[in-house]
């Protein structure tokens, strides 16, 4: 992030205002500099700035280095994204390389004031820019907490006269490093023509979004990438969007801004029109070539309202369904991919790709990567570690299919369908093969395949459900409060995950600390000997 100015920087600032240490109003110097380090942004927009020279960063390190990923979780309120970095930070000590994804699906299925909906562009406008604002102040308030109890700290070593304290506490105010990462945020297919695009996209990015991910779908048409019945746009239609997102970057003054390119064209079989070509080998030609056709003869004439192509010396007739839409030749899902991704970067100017797969499969994404750097040799992607796979028996079966081509078991040795996942296999060889690779999966398709950035983008749905279950399960079955103390408090606890103080974790002690600035003795604070938080005090 942008460097922040020092403590004594701000300090000797304000008393060359205030001379005496305090304003004419008898507010403290020492507390005009507390608020202004904890107030670490002006505006959100300052965020989206800040946050896309992060990236880029972060991409020129992985461009050197291979090994230097980045990861992120898809986050559906400002909590988890708050809880999720409190917990990156306290593992590394550091947040760097850690984003926040924001799921279009998320917002749809869970913050949609329409109920629970499906993936396919059915919420508001306005609710990813709302998420975006709501996920910066958690992580904003995040820095305001912890820097409050730098402050508290400092203060108790000049109440005790330890100077070595003292200067431990401003260095750790000073070094401090904030919880505000990038989020990668999701716009689905723009929400409408090139021009709402832009206007939705201005909107993201006020409200921090440094990074904009956008897919080659019909927006009146969108579908989940995990969904059939998904329908692609022409390569230039997708191209004018790409620069719609641009243009609001560069008009909001965000000049590192990142798109990710999105094409679902591996598992969309399907496009809403027929682009014109105007002379052969064009975006319009490359890919109109790939539509399903059948040829015009006498014994299969053209008849009245149906269209017709010249192709290759000859008309022949696209194929065409009762809606309207027209298929592409079966199998050619992969070749279609490798040439939007290739256009997506040389002519739409994204920075980094999104191919959607159908099963998690290092060689196969590797060897997409391998054909569109053979065009843009610093090609990097956006990988989603996505839910939807079945990891364990995807795995399960790559394993068996390469031993057994190895030589190394038979087919007998394991069943080869939905048997692999029975909680008999995990132990086995097989099983705990199949684990390593999920534990090298990351790092696998980073180094070998390009992926710049891992994200899972519907983690924290599914940790809902299943967390969720687990209590109530307890809770209303036997154990009762043995439940919630097992599954939870204890766990805080011994974690040390801060938000077993829940009044602190929310603002508590912030509170105390303002009113203790404007009113000193007089505060009526919340945090005295009484409150039951102290019960939670560090050990």
């Amino acid at each position: 992030m942008a460097r922040r100015k020092s403590y004594a920087d701000l300090r000797n600032e304000a008393l060359a205002r205030y001379p005496s240490g305090q304003t004419p109003g008898g507010v403290s110097v020492d507390d005009i500099v507390q608020l202004r380090l904890q107030n670490s942004y002006d505006t959100h927009l300052d965020i989206a700035r800040d946050m896309a020279r992060v990236m880029r960063e972060d991409m020129a390190a992985y461009d050197a280095d291979p090994s230097l990923s980045t990861q992120s979780l898809g986050c559906w309120s400002g909590f988890h994204a708050q809880q999720m970095i409190k917990s990156v930070k306290r593992l590394r000590g550091t947040t760097k390389r850690a984003y926040v994804y924001l799921s279009g699906w998320m917002v749809a299925g869970l913050r949609n004031r329409w109920g629970h909906l499906p993936d396919q562009s059915m919420h508001e406008k306005t609710a990813v820019a709302d998420l975006i604002q709501e996920i910066y102040t958690s992580l904003r308030q995040a820095d305001e907490v912890a820097i409050n109890d730098l402050f508290k700290d400092l203060k108790a070593a000049r109440a005790a006269g330890d100077a070595a304290a003292e200067k431990a506490a401003i260095k750790a105010i000073d070094t401090f490093e904030s919880h505000v990462v990038p989020i990668i945020a999701d716009i689905d297919a723009g929400f409408g023509n090139e021009h709402a695009t832009y206007l939705l996209a201005k909107e993201l990015i006020k409200a921090g979004a440094c990074c904009l991910q956008i897919e080659n779908q019909v927006s009146d048409a969108k579908q989940c990438g995990h969904q059939d019945g998904k329908v692609t746009v022409p390569r230039e239609d997708f191209i004018e969007k790409l620069r719609a997102c641009r243009l609001a970057f560069e008009e909001l003054g965000v000049d590192d801004g990142v798109i990710v390119a999105r094409t679902d064209s591996l598992g969309a079989g399907l496009t809403q029109k027929v682009p014109v070509s105007k002379e052969p080998g064009d975006l319009a030609s490359d890919y109109i070539k790939w539509l399903k056709t059948e040829p015009i003869s006498d014994a299969n004439p053209i008849r009245d309202g149906e269209l017709a192509l010249y192709r290759d010396g000859q008309f022949v007739r696209p194929a065409r369904l009762p809606n309207g839409l027209f298929p592409f030749q079966d199998g050619s899902g992969r070749a279609r991919v490798i040439e939007d991704c290739i256009a997506s970067l040389t002519q739409g100017g994204a920075d980094l790709l999104w191919i959607e797969t159908d099963t998690p499969n290092v060689d196969e994404i590797a060897g997409m990567v391998n054909e569109i750097r053979a065009v843009v040799p610093n090609a990097k992607l956006t990988y989603n570690n996505s839910p939807s796979f079945n990891w364990t028996l995807n795995l399960r079966k790559q394993v068996r299919e390469q031993w057994i081509s190895e030589g190394r078991i038979t087919e007998a040795d394991y069943p080869a369908g939905n048997e692999l996942m029975k909680p008999e296999y995990d132990a086995t060889d097989l099983g705990r093969e199949a684990d390593d690779r999920l534990r090298r999966f990351q790092t696998d398709i980073s180094t070998r395949a390009g992926v710049f950035h891992n994200l899972i983008t519907l983690p924290t749905f599914h940790l809902t459900a299943k967390s969720v279950d687990e209590l109530s399960r307890g809770y209303f079955g036997e154990d009762k409060m043995l439940a919630y103390v097992n599954t939870v408090q204890r766990e805080e606890i011994r974690r040390g995950i801060s938000a077993v103080k829940h009044q602190h974790e929310v603002g508590s002690d912030l509170g105390d600390t303002f009113k203790e600035m404007v009113a000193g003795e007089r505060a009526l604070k919340a945090g005295g000997h009484a409150n039951t938080m102290n019960q939670f005090a560090a050990e």
